[in-house]
């Protein structure tokens, strides 16, 4: 095994606020849909946020209720996606100590967390679900998973904010590269729309506190941006050793090529543009490619004015302002602990359809941006690689390589 090895993507799966699955994210990210809502529930009158994007479908409602009931709403997403990424890769043969399972998250179960801490204030310690605990721990998504699919190579978690869904893919490559295993589930998922971590994040200055048109708030790279808005959702990804993949015949998506994994050690939220450079760099080196290869960028992008800039500066000086970029947060919104895999899933995607989405709502691009964004509609184009960045608040830095 050498570490030059090629990782395949041979399946994908996808929650969001654009649909159910992989398809329906695709679709709408084409179409130029937006999955951002007015809030209109009562828990919401009184938050300074007033928008989200939310799941269009209850998880619960698409798994046995006796399933359901002791999950929390992460790990029924994180179940859902994973058995659609295993079904699109053909439910691969492996041994279950060579198979396993890598998922990000950025907060974990709080929505158990807050739930039952509601309950314990109001009712007492009595009152609290036995499945309390399994339901809030940050592992319990990788658990659920592995164990579904009888996976004993490792269930791991990576919490890096809102790198984790990216850095759970390099960690699965890694582990692959490494001889370890054949076949990692990788992904991220994010269920944390409450109005206590709205108002947490809103305090922070972080969210949009638009809402006249909820589907125009998120704007990457637009002039008129004012925050994030907060999502969730959950993608995964199916990858394995090429060699093993080849035995049986299966071709995929294409290639997790590179990736690399920093830190900033600066500072606990502001963006840092020279540890993305060095991100960036690092994983074109970690791929074997020059940055003139690189043809389509899927950014981090979240709609704020400083992490668009630091990150758009550092694509600038990393590749150049040659290829094509698009920022699809514009419609999902942030889905925080997922977004990393779904934007390296967009990436991989428009490499095999030779089609990028445009970022919606980029009615006036800032000035200080050089890149070359993609708006109105679609690109079309034939590129061989691509660039996936994620990154999150302590400083974490990530970025993906993909390759057709």
């Amino acid at each position: 095994m050498t570490r030059g090895e090629r990782v395949l993507v041979t399946g994908i799966g996808a929650m969001t606020p654009l649909g159910d699955d992989a398809a329906a994210l695709w679709a709408g990210l084409l179409d130029g849909r937006s999955g951002v809502r007015s809030l209109t529930e009562e828990w919401a009158e009184d938050l300074p946020v007033h928008v989200a994007a939310a799941l269009p479908t209850d998880p619960a409602s698409l798994l046995p209720r006796t399933e359901a009931r002791k999950l929390d709403r992460g790990e029924q997403m994180a179940l859902l996606t994973a058995r659609e990424a295993w079904r699109d890769a053909g439910a691969p043969q492996v041994e279950p100590e060579r198979l396993a399972v890598v998922l990000g998250t950025g907060t974990g179960g709080v929505l158990t967390t807050l739930g039952q801490d509601d309950i314990f204030e109001r009712a007492g310690a009595r009152r609290l679900s036995p499945f309390a605990v399994p339901m809030l721990m940050p592992n319990g998504p990788a658990a659920w998973v592995s164990m579904d699919l009888g996976a004993k190579g490792g269930a791991r978690t990576v919490v890096s904010a809102c790198a984790s869904g990216a850095e759970a893919l390099a960690l699965g490559q890694d582990l692959i590269r490494s001889g370890r295993v054949d076949v990692v589930v990788a992904g991220g998922v994010e269920a944390c729309l409450h109005p206590f971590t709205l108002a947490a994040f809103a305090q922070m200055k972080a969210l949009s506190t638009r809402s006249e048109d909820p589907e125009a708030v998120s704007r990457p790279f637009d002039v008129g941006r004012s925050g994030f808005v907060m999502g969730e959702g959950a993608g995964m990804m199916v990858l394995e050793r090429e060699e093993f993949a080849r035995a049986r015949s299966v071709r995929g998506y294409g290639a997790l090529a590179g990736g690399s994994v920093g830190s900033s050690a600066d500072h606990i939220t502001a963006s840092d543009t020279e540890g993305q450079v060095r991100a960036i760099e690092l994983a074109l080196r970690d791929a074997g490619l020059a940055p003139a290869d690189i043809g389509v960028v899927h950014a981090h992008a979240t709609s704020t004015e400083s992490g668009d800039l630091a990150e758009a500066d550092a694509v600038a000086r990393a590749i150049g302002d040659h290829a094509a970029v698009t920022a699809t947060k514009s419609m999902t919104g942030h889905m925080l602990g997922a977004s990393g895999t779904v934007g390296a899933m967009v990436a991989l995607l428009a490499l095999r359809h030779g089609t990028l989405p445009a970022v919606r709502n980029l009615d006036e691009p800032d000035p200080r941006v050089k890149l070359d964004l993609v708006r109105g509609e679609p690109r079309t184009g034939r590129w061989t690689a691509a660039l996936a960045n994620s990154f999150g608040f302590g400083g974490h830095n990530v970025s993906l390589v993909l390759t057709g």
